[in-house]
């Protein structure tokens, strides 16, 4: 009886083992040469033509970078620090980089992305319990992209579709972008970049119409200090590394690289393709970069220091059908958040910079519902070695993610269902350790990297960003814990959640710090490396090859015609 299932269970994993080789053998891009190319050289010579074979993961990726998550911390940094805290997000978009980085030389060198180096190299236990803090940072993800597109909805059609209703569009639409699957990889990837281009244009409009001070927000993007800045603005601070580097999206990234023909085989192809990878992944960041500037110095200048009458005062006096929205709270600081952005546009600049933002949001909310799916999948089929199709990866997030979206659209509104995005900023936050460490533990590694793994400054340099992320992740804490209610089952629940995450976030330290100081020694005798691991490298190394060259025969044979 054994025996039939463990041979039942071999050739389950040997069947999607093939079907995942021939889904990427499909979804392959061929890596042109160039003519002045020499076996003999050192380093290929750098071509354009080649930067372009390789241009596509990088702009899918960083479409993390401009979900509706982001663009409220944006318009809500800006109306607390005004143009203070530029240079934090210059710095956290910096520190993004360095992780995407990371993420893409993983995928390039060992030809597995985070989720399936994960199993290899993680027990049972620990691989599930990592595998649940990714999926509820999946989850969280899209809760805001179907609260953002939601909001564009009702925007657009000046509140004829309710919240509700926006949210159940959002199950449709997502499944009909499921079919540009369908038509290639680059289809797919020129379908992202369009959309990147729509949040370009719509959020440069408003830039150029609230024309920003240029000075003040070059001075904001510099000089690295917030100066008279209170409690809020310190927790936006913090609040802008949550939004920006997302955990999943390490994930993600690690898995596109996948889809380029690198030969593994030639340490100089894979070092091009790790610099092609970084200077378009540099370049998707810049782009982000800027599109995330913008909606900043947008509401720099029309929020901060505003109080609820101020705006509500502009709005009346030009017969604003929304100015009610901001009479509700009197004479205090306005809370912003994006439907209140969008009826400010509005009011300040008329009807068309309302809708122009509106579809700025439901791009980014789009393109956003794309990726975690994608990511979703690769998480899924990584982590627990199953395949499932794409609409059934939908099925299964947008419903978990739709079900308190709709219940607080329905029973408590447009402010809860706008301010929930800061809660799940802060979940994102907290489950970016499990992504980080991670990553920071098989790309130090030489017995996974061989000569790729990270050098010692890069080391220092990750292990600081690591630090500096869970001393944030405390800090959030420390702000929930002022915040709950004061009852005893919320004090006991949340004591209990927190204890596990600190002892799983503790283990997962261990690990990455006694990996770091025994995979040297302990390589060289071929054993496994450290408490976590289940397999010995060596065998891993092996299993690899094995795998690895018939799917390099198959692309071959595609590449050839």
């Amino acid at each position: 009886m054994n025996e039939a299932s463990e041979s039942e269970s071999t050739a389950s994993d040997k069947e999607l083992r093939i079907n995942k080789e021939e889904y990427a053998v499909a979804n392959t891009v061929a890596i042109p040469t160039t003519d002045d190319e020499d076996d003999g050289q050192e380093r290929y010579p750098f071509s354009f033509k080649k930067l372009w074979a390789f241009t596509g993961p990088g702009f899918l990726m960083s479409i993390a970078y401009l979900d509706p998550g982001n663009i409220e911390s944006d318009l809500q940094s800006g109306s607390v620090a005004k143009f203070k805290l530029l240079w934090l997000l210059l710095l956290a978009t910096a520190m993004g980089y360095i992780m995407q980085v990371l993420a893409l030389k993983l995928g390039v060198v060992t030809g597995m992305d985070l989720a399936e180096t994960c199993h290899r190299h993680y027990r049972r236990i620990p691989r599930i319990i990592l595998w649940i803090m990714i999926e509820i940072a999946i989850i969280g993800s899209d809760m805001q992209e179907v609260i953002g597109s939601a909001i564009a909805f009702n925007l657009l059609s000046n509140g004829r579709i309710p919240l509700y209703g926006g949210v159940l569009i959002t199950i449709i639409d997502t499944f009909f972008f499921l079919f540009l699957d369908k038509y290639g990889l680059r289809k797919l990837e020129a379908f992202f970049a369009f959309l990147i281009t729509v949040m370009a244009v719509t959020f440069g409009y408003e830039y150029v119409a609230a024309a920003p001070d240029q000075g003040k927000v070059m001075e904001g993007l510099f000089v690295p200090f917030c100066d008279h800045c209170d409690r809020k603005a310190l927790e936006q601070a913090v609040g802008i590394i949550g939004a920006v580097i997302m955990p999943h999206n390490i994930y993600l990234h690690s898995a596109l690289v996948k889809s380029r023909a690198v030969d593994r085989s030639d340490k100089r192809r894979i070092k091009e393709a790790n610099l092609y990878f970084g200077i378009e992944s540099a370049i998707a960041l810049l782009v982000s970069f800027i599109i995330n500037l913008f909606v900043v110095s947008v509401f720099a200048e029309a929020f901060y220091g505003k109080t609820n009458d101020d705006i509500f005062n502009l709005c009346a006096n030009t017969s604003s059908q929304y100015a009610h929205v901001f009479n509700m709270t009197g004479n205090q600081s306005v809370n912003v958040n994006l439907y209140k952005g969008g009826v400010f546009l509005g009011c300040r600049f008329g009807p068309p910079a309302l809708y122009i933002w509106a579809i700025g949001i439901l791009a980014a909310g789009q393109s956003s519902t794309m990726t975690g799916t994608y990511a979703g999948q690769f998480v899924m089929e990584g982590f627990l070695n199953i395949q499932w199709s794409r609409w059934k990866r939908v099925l299964f997030t947008r419903s978990l993610a739709i079900l308190p979206t709709i219940i607080i659209a329905i029973f408590n509104g447009i402010n809860d269902l706008s301010g929930m995005n800061d809660l799940l900023n802060v979940l994102q936050s907290l489950q970016l350790p499990f992504a980080l460490l991670p990553i920071l533990y098989f790309t130090n590694s030489e017995s996974i990297m061989g000569s790729f793994r990270n050098g010692r400054i890069l080391k220092i340099i990750v292990w600081l960003l690591a630090v500096l992320v869970i001393g944030i992740n405390f800090y959030f804490v420390a702000i929930f814990l002022g915040e709950i209610p004061s009852f005893w089952l919320f004090y006991v629940l949340a004591a209990l959640i927190l204890t596990f995450y600190a002892l799983f976030l503790s283990y997962m330290v261990y690990v990455t710090i006694g990996f770091h100081f025994l995979d040297a020694k302990l390589e060289r005798l071929g054993m496994v490396i450290c408490p976590c691991c289940k397999v010995s490298h060596r065998e891993i190394l092996i299993d690899e090859l094995e795998n690895s060259s018939e799917l390099r025969r198959k692309s071959e044979l595609i590449i050839n015609g």
